[in-house]
């Protein structure tokens, strides 16, 4: 089934029965390569007939429904472990950082034990409780109104603070990272918020587990040109890998 119409056609059939469909399905059953089964479901998703995920398409939008945060981190633990593990290297001789929201940067305040003195800027009021009486680490905890799906600040009281601040490197969290789109969050609020940290910092490294590949959140926080480093685990493909580093993007894969 070679022409463009009807694997469309037959897309969107699959998506109305099934709610989702799969790459490697849709590949096997249409005898196309992926390629041209990624390049159909980008076409639809521009003409808002679905939303790409990892490794298929669904009906819905997976990012649609916020989770709470105590929820999220259930989810991948493990990797999120050691991607935290692994980005602490990147802090060297900064001696101010930011770590944004989310369950993933959360872990790598948990494993931060600086033998010199360390300013962490951060909305989330986590990690302020994680690292307040941590040896070695002053706190600047941005001020706003608490969202409680994610226990972090937005708004203009942060972005305030953020105007006149200028540090080394910020690790951030992020719901969606897409070649096209580029990095993305759930929350329009936060997005906002993460766009004037993204303006404080000299570096930027994403922390994020391998499912975060191929999605969008609702908002929009940066493309891929504005950051330095992805710290990932070890289930994003090589091809993936491959097309971030022609980008100049350096990405470390947590083991």
């Amino acid at each position: 089934m070679k022409n463009i119409t009807d694997r469309h056609q037959l897309i969107l059939q699959k998506l109305q029965e099934d709610g989702r469909v799969n790459i490697q399905e849709l590949s096997d059953l249409m005898e196309v390569s992926g390629v041209t089964i990624r390049k159909d479901l980008k076409l639809l998703e521009d003409k808002n007939l679905l939303f790409r995920t990892r490794g298929g398409g669904s009906i819905n939008n997976p990012y649609t429904n916020e989770r709470p945060i105590d929820e999220k981190e259930l989810i991948n633990a493990d990797e999120k472990q050691k991607i935290a593990k692994a980005a602490l290297s990147l802090i060297g001789q900064n001696d101010s950082i930011i770590i944004g929201s989310g369950t993933t940067v959360f872990q790598l305040a948990r494993h931060l034990h600086p033998t010199k003195h360390l300013t962490v800027i951060t909305p989330a009021v986590k990690v302020t409780l994680e690292l307040c009486n941590r040896p070695n680490v002053e706190i600047l905890q941005l001020g706003g109104l608490i969202r409680p799906n994610s226990s972090s600040v937005a708004g203009s009281f942060a972005e305030q603070i953020l105007s006149g601040i200028s540090c080394g490197i910020l690790f951030l969290g992020v719901d969606g990272i897409d070649l096209d789109f580029g990095l993305s969050i759930t929350n329009l609020t936060e997005a906002t918020l993460n766009q004037r940290m993204i303006e404080s910092a000299q570096v930027i490294a994403v922390l994020a587990d391998s499912s975060k590949f191929g999605r969008r959140g609702l908002g929009r926080v940066c493309s891929l040109d504005q950051v330095q480093y992805i710290v990932t685990d070890s289930g994003v493909s090589d091809s993936i890998v491959e097309m971030l580093e022609e980008r100049g993007i350096k990405v470390i894969i947590a083991r």
